[in-house]
């Protein structure tokens, strides 16, 4: 299934969202791959049905700098393991979608890297989506109700990089690369996920 797909089709397999439930989706795949533009794609639908949907991009939780640059341990590592406070989101996030009507959460201020408590309000009935690399990993796997990953080429990705951030290969190899080729091997999210669309 591509991308372009009647996005119905795709929608039309999630959980029912009942009055006064929380249905949880995720929306896996590596850099990108395309989440973003598919994830408000979902969002114009589910309007379209009147039914509200809460939209969390995990990349708003990351950490400073100096907890994931230059600590040490190798740049894969530190791009998949210290990117994330990943204990902190399980615990503050992941635990309390379905129990809360207000989130406050670490997030991150890229031009500051400053981590301010921000406050979502979810409501009581809602679709929410959340969207990022990784989300399969063991930490947080079992708080979806449906997981969709993403998948497209390195080099297709990569192309869609800005050009500064192309010229710095090294980077790519070394760091985003390596770890995203552990996390496919050591969490298998294509074999995990409930559907996986190519783009």
């Amino acid at each position: 299934m591509g991308l372009e797909e009647n996005i119905s089709n795709v929608v039309e397999m999630f959980p029912e969202v009942e009055q006064n439930q929380k249905v949880v989706i995720g929306i896996d795949g590596l850099s990108r791959a395309g989440k973003t533009t598919f994830v408000q794609s979902i969002e114009r639908h589910m309007q379209e049905k009147k039914i509200p949907v809460c939209v969390f991009h995990i990349d708003d939780y990351i950490v400073e700098r100096k907890s994931r640059y230059h600590t040490g341990h190798e740049a894969w590592y530190e791009y998949y393991y210290l990117q994330w406070d990943i204990k902190y989101l399980r615990k503050h996030l992941f635990e309390r979608l379905k129990d809360t009507t207000e989130l406050p959460l670490r997030t991150y201020d890229d031009r500051s890297d400053t981590q301010s408590i921000q406050t979502v309000n979810i409501p009581d009935t809602c679709l929410i989506i959340i969207e990022g690399v990784f989300l399969q990993r063991k930490e947080w796997r079992n708080y979806y109700d449906f997981m969709i990953y993403l998948d497209s080429p390195r080099e297709k990705r990569f192309h869609r990089e800005s050009n500064a951030a192309r010229s710095d290969r090294e980077k790519f190899e070394k760091r985003y690369w390596k770890a995203e080729d552990y996390y496919l091997e050591t969490v298998s999210p294509l074999e995990q996920a409930d559907i996986v669309i190519r783009n």
